[in-house]
């Protein structure tokens, strides 16, 4: 029976640091990862499976299944629910199950992370994570791993959730000197933040050009469908854009797609994915005025990656 390696032990095998390091060479490195496979699984269209393949010759192979069901809020379930399947590549045999779900969190937040080295000004200070869902405590503490935040303000819909997301930061994590908020207003704590962090499912923008300050960092992770937003045409048109793929990111994200139909944006206007940051190929941020933005939509990279490291750890 081949083993299962739970949310715990995946916490155990992949502290944050260490995930963000590995990711770097993961990028660098080259493994087969096809678009992934993207299938409704409601009548409206809210419900959705995702496919993800992802291999390497002479190495492993790996499938992630997920479900996203935006509905299980009220349900008190999470709205991401995955498994990761590891095998060999070279004779198929399957070598592992993993908790997706874990997996998912860490690589997303990581790879967010891994792209603020290059593109969110080294001096940033002020976090904003907008969205109170179960990525969101994850999201602050990957950026605070990489550079020296010294305050972090949460943005919700619902003050209670806000709470409740402070409340897990808590407890992933950070320096005692690193000061967390709730804000009320998501206007006003835009204009203040260095950082801003978008974890949700919104469809329409939250965040806007107009209370985004120059010199700031964008980080869009939660908007994984072409009818979803989490920035308006005019943040999308000013900023400098970057994508953890192209194959992925100009398909799937809403934030791209959306202004490119209508003319605002073209392909020329995304820069670089994080392959040709992590490679030298692009510098990323050019100077301390601009407004850059990553947009993410995921990738089976990470999730091998990920993967990779569990395995070693526990590997006898």
């Amino acid at each position: 029976m081949i083993p299962f390696f739970s949310s715990e032990q995946i916490q155990q095998a992949l502290p944050c640091t260490t995930l963000i390091s590995a990711m770097r060479v993961a990028f660098r490195d080259a493994a087969q990862a096809p678009r992934r496979h993207v299938h409704p699984l409601s009548d409206t269209g809210s419900s959705t499976l995702l496919l993800m393949p992802v291999w390497q010759a002479n190495a492993h192979l790996g499938v992630k299944l997920v479900t996203v069901v935006p509905e299980n809020q009220a349900r008190q379930l999470p709205t991401v629910q995955a498994l990761f399947i590891l095998l060999d590549t070279t004779t198929g045999t399957p070598l592992a199950l993993m908790d997706g779900e874990e997996l998912t969190l860490r690589r997303t937040a990581a790879a967010s992370a891994l792209a603020s080295t290059y593109l969110s000004r080294p001096e940033s200070e002020h976090l904003l994570i907008v969205g109170t869902g179960q990525l969101a405590p994850y999201m602050a503490v990957a950026h605070c791993a990489v550079r020296d935040i010294r305050r972090v303000t949460v943005w919700g819909r619902d003050r209670q959730k806000a709470q409740l997301t402070i409340e897990k930061i808590q407890a992933l994590g950070l320096p005692a000197s690193v000061v967390i908020d709730a804000a009320e207003d998501l206007d006003a704590a835009s204009k203040a933040a260095d950082l801003i962090s978008c974890a949700t499912t919104s469809r329409h923008a939250l965040l806007q050009l107009a209370s985004v300050r120059p010199g700031t960092h964008i980080d869009l992770v939660g908007g994984f469908k072409p009818d979803m937003r989490e920035a308006d045409d005019g943040l999308m048109s000013t900023a400098r854009l970057f994508v953890d793929t192209f194959d992925g990111a100009l398909a799937e994200a809403g934030d791209l797609v959306q202004p490119m139909q209508a003319g605002l944006i073209t392909r020329a206007s995304v820069l670089a994915e994080l392959a040709d940051l992590v490679s030298g190929r692009h510098a990323g941020r050019s100077n301390a005025q601009d407004i850059t933005l990553f947009k993410s939509v995921g990738t089976a990279i990470q999730d091998l990656c990920a993967a990779d490291l569990v395995w070693q750890h526990f590997k006898v």
